[in-house]
């Protein structure tokens, strides 16, 4: 990669809330970005690239990865941000449900860091991929039954850190960022007092803590293999 050449991110769920805020945080740190979300907009800035397109579906992973190439040249970051959380007793998942979390949470995340990764194999100068969980997976909550984020969340974390040890030699690196209850689109406002007690530190998170996170992880050369708990103590316990 030459000094002209800026490094390249994609951001998955990048229409609104946290995805918006790191296509923002990735532009600041000088990446061109490619933003995806089912239904996103054209952007007005030029180093900015909307694909839209719904991961959960084969094929739009790759066709996101080729896209950055083909505007970009490169891929140097995808940020897998795209997620589908719904919070209800196990018995009452529908087979629609389930479709639909692990086809995004899943098959997202495999198809965009699958192409990602291999683009960056051929560039032959490292790479990073980050994917963003979720707290419950290391610490279940009576009142927040969401069995199916735990299978497909939990299943990322495994996945990142044997990203880590595998592509560990190529400098491609791995990591994740756990999240508690972040003030964003998905919740109501009225909810907040309530779900803020799920948190140790009696707050619920902003959305400029998760980018904080992300960016830090973007920075930090010599972390590979890491979930990043941005929680408010939640996983530590109550």
């Amino acid at each position: 990669m030459t000094t002209s050449t800026p490094r390249v991110a994609i951001v998955t769920g990048a229409s609104q809330g946290i995805g918006e805020a790191l296509v923002a945080g990735y532009r600041r740190l000088g990446y061109s970005v490619v933003a995806n979300s089912r239904s996103i907009g054209e952007h007005d800035d030029p180093g900015v690239l909307a694909v839209a397109g719904d991961i959960g579906q084969p094929g739009v992973g790759a066709r996101v990865v080729a896209a950055a190439v083909e505007r970009f040249g490169r891929v140097d970051t995808v940020v897998n941000n795209a997620g589908i959380f719904i919070a209800k007793p196990f018995v009452d998942y529908t087979d629609e449900e389930y479709d639909a979390i692990t086809g995004v949470n899943l098959r997202g995340f495999f198809e965009v860091s699958r192409a990602a990764v291999a683009q960056m194999l051929r560039q032959g100068d490292g790479g990073h991929v980050i994917t963003i969980s979720t707290s419950l997976v290391d610490h279940a909550n009576s009142g927040v039954p969401s069995a199916l984020a735990s299978l497909t969340k939990g299943g990322l974390n495994a996945a990142t850190r044997a990203l880590a040890v595998e592509y560990a030699t190529r400098g491609i690196r791995s990591n994740a960022v756990a999240l508690g209850i972040i003030r964003t689109p998905m919740h109501q406002p009225s909810d907040y007092v309530e779900l803020a007690k799920l948190h140790p530190v009696g707050r619920v998170g902003e959305i400029d803590d998760v980018v904080d996170a992300v960016l830090y992880l973007e920075k930090a050369p010599f972390v590979t293999g890491e979930i990043l708990h941005v929680d408010g103590g939640q996983s530590a316990g109550h």
